[in-house]
């Protein structure tokens, strides 16, 4: 899960605020996604959220006309987080398919590219909400089509491509879901038989030390 929420004003590496000004756009947003987080969408409430950063939740309305303006930019957020997160990963330009893979993967360590506790989040709220999950929908299809074109590029005939990418999206998302209690220093040796598994090719010389060395900026050995 991320790290609490630093508000602005508490961050003394950012431009301390002037005026009236408590709490920034982002403060409320940050705030919210954190309650989303950690529990649920019915507990994002602008009076709660007003009480947690000590602030009168008049504020909140310089910011938003609604708490439903909240909600709809913490989807938005979730969107340019994850769904542009994974995609752009799926087509950044790499020699080989297990190279490509690896990009896609990159994605499990690095929260700024994919914050999987807030994608499990939003999938909790789709259930309770027909249009998030139309959202939902709608972001799982670019997903995989995104990752469907990855492996189309390295040949693989159409259909196989999206059985492929199918089963590495989904795979990777109820492996995440599981929280398995693994060290980087296990997935890592893991990551070669993945690949196998994943693109029948073996790893090229470079890919997997390159992989891990960004991986271990953001996991524990």
């Amino acid at each position: 899960m991320s790290p609490k929420p630093v508000l602005r004003r508490d961050d003394p590496e950012a431009e301390p605020l002037v005026g009236n000004i408590k709490v920034t756009r982002d403060d409320w947003l940050n705030v919210a996604m954190d309650v989303l987080i950690s529990d649920g969408v019915e507990r994002v409430k602008v009076l709660a959220l007003a009480e947690r950063m000590a602030v009168s939740r008049s504020s909140f309305y310089w910011y938003f006309k609604t708490r439903q303006d909240l909600l709809d930019a913490l989807l938005k957020s979730w969107e340019q987080t994850n769904t542009a997160g994974l995609v752009g990963q799926a087509k950044a330009e790499a020699k080989t398919v297990t190279a490509a893979v690896l990009n896609v993967w990159r994605c499990t360590a690095n929260p700024d590219l994919f914050n999987t506790s807030l994608d499990f989040a939003v999938r909790d709220w789709a259930r309770r909400s027909g249009p998030v999950r139309n959202l939902l929908d709608r972001s799982d299809a670019r997903r995989v089509e995104a990752l469907t074109e990855m492996f189309q590029r390295y040949d693989f005939p159409e259909v196989e491509a999206q059985a492929r990418a199918k089963a590495l999206y989904y795979m990777q998302l109820g492996y995440d879901m599981a929280g398995l209690n693994e060290s980087g220093s296990y997935r890592l040796a893991m990551t070669s038989e993945y690949l196998k598994v994943f693109t029948g090719c073996e790893p090229e010389p470079g890919e997997l030390e390159e992989f891990s060395s960004y991986s271990l900026q953001f996991w524990d050995p």
